[in-house]
């Protein structure tokens, strides 16, 4: 089936651009509002409006498919592409990508993302964003143009099977670690909180103690509201490098005995720390760095697993990561990969390295990215998938939860028809 048309409009995503740069210079904040002026270009304040561009295929039968180009909060910082400004980037959609796409036969996935991820424009790729939401698009005409659930045309590509039961869906609780945890254990989310442990003296402690005081509240918070004994959710802490200033970023001995005592205040409960260090210099000694940490925890059977997120960013950073055994788990932050075919392909490499697939990205994405990313994790099941967008719990966490719900009774109902 062709396709006739492809049509853009500008959106909002579910959440804000932060200028990382003013921020780590010192804005400070009012309300939600932070305050100063913005330093990295394109940015008009230091927190803004996140924007979103929905790319919109139009099959010759008339069905349309579509996707959400959309950015991290932290865009334009970090070596990622500029700041994703709808107005800047339909204009770029329209002239290189809109005829690329016209007259082409909605039948194979990857040969158009292929195709779509070696369009350049003045020698440069295109912007992270726009190959993120225009491959989300391409896989939903194919999924539409042969009659499959966008699950099952990703399955049949890469040789995987669709899984059969939900992928473990992990919630982001923001700065608002306490009330939006018991959100979670509402909801029986299978891992939480992540906690946003980004400073030292007010949230981790110089010592380690505050974190240690919060995983000990979170535990105790978790079994005496839990509706069953069978819940017995992952506690993944994201802690932005914080666990290394505290204790030296190649301290490992004593990053470990850190650890070994978060372990013991988080059980019965199995602990996850993302990012223990940033060692904020090159990709290379981050690696370095992180391998050195999960070898001295295996070493002594500490049971804590580490997850690589700094300078981990691209398919190549992850596959260099994960031939390394730098961490137990790799996120992959999905918009900063570009195409979702890079996502599924970063998702299936870690599974073959035997290191866990962390399918994440951003608060900063729509429900459109989230629910193709719900497709993709259930063909390629990682171990956990991301709640997005946003940080209130509630959203986020519905968006992805009822989609894949009805992956499986879709799925379940079309075996019973046979």
């Amino acid at each position: 089936m062709k396709i006739v048309d492809v049509v853009c409009s500008e959106g909002r995503t579910g959440f804000y651009f932060d200028d990382q740069r003013a921020i780590k210079k010192g804005a400070g904040h009012d309300g939600v509002f932070y305050i100063g002026k913005p330093v990295t270009e394109g940015f008009t304040s230091v927190r803004q409006a996140g924007e979103s561009i929905s790319v919109m295929i139009i099959l010759e039968d008339g069905q349309i498919a579509y996707g959400d180009c959309a950015a991290v909060q932290y865009s334009g910082a970090g070596g990622r592409d500029p700041l994703f400004l709808a107005k800047d980037f339909i204009p770029l959609i329209d002239r290189y990508i809109r005829p690329e796409l016209i007259g082409k036969e909605a039948d194979s996935f990857r040969n158009l993302c292929e195709m779509m991820e070696a369009i350049q424009i003045e020698g440069k790729r295109l912007h992270t964003a726009i190959r993120y939401g225009v491959s989300q698009a391409i896989l939903d005409a194919v999924s539409k143009a042969t009659g499959r659930l966008m699950c099952e045309v990703v399955a049949d590509e890469y040789g995987c099977t669709v899984s059969e039961t939900p992928v473990p869906i992990f919630t982001q609780s923001g700065d608002d670690r306490y009330a939006n945890a018991d959100k979670m254990i509402i909801k029986g989310a299978q891992v939480l909180p992540h906690a946003l442990i980004n400073n030292v003296e007010t949230k981790l402690g110089k010592n380690g103690e505050k974190l240690a005081e919060y995983v000990a509240w979170l535990r105790d918070r978790i079994l005496s509201n839990r509706l069953s004994e069978d819940y017995n959710p992952v506690i993944h802490i994201d802690v932005y490098g914080t666990i290394g200033v505290a204790f030296g970023d190649n301290n490992y001995k004593a990053m470990a005995d850190y650890l070994s005592e978060l372990e013991e205040l988080a059980k019965p409960f199995k602990l996850r720390i993302e990012g223990p260090m940033d060692c904020d210099t090159d990709r290379e000694t981050q690696m370095i760095a992180l391998a050195g940490l999960t070898k001295e925890l295996d070493s002594r059977g500490i049971n804590v697993e580490l997850v690589a997120d700094e300078w981990c960013n691209t398919l190549e950073d992850i596959k260099y990561f994960a031939d390394n055994k730098a961490g137990h788990m790799v996120q992959i932050k999905t918009p900063d990969l570009g195409g979702i075919n890079n996502t599924i392909e970063a998702v299936l490499y870690c599974k073959e390295k035997g290191i866990g697939a962390y399918q994440g990205g951003t608060c900063n994405e729509t429900e459109r990215s989230a629910q193709v990313c719900v497709n993709c994790a259930m063909a390629t099941q990682p171990v956990q998938i991301l709640a997005k967008p946003g940080m209130g719990v509630d959203e986020g966490y519905m968006i992805v939860f009822n989609e894949m719900q009805r992956i499986l009774a879709l799925r379940n109902a079309k075996k019973n028809r046979k």
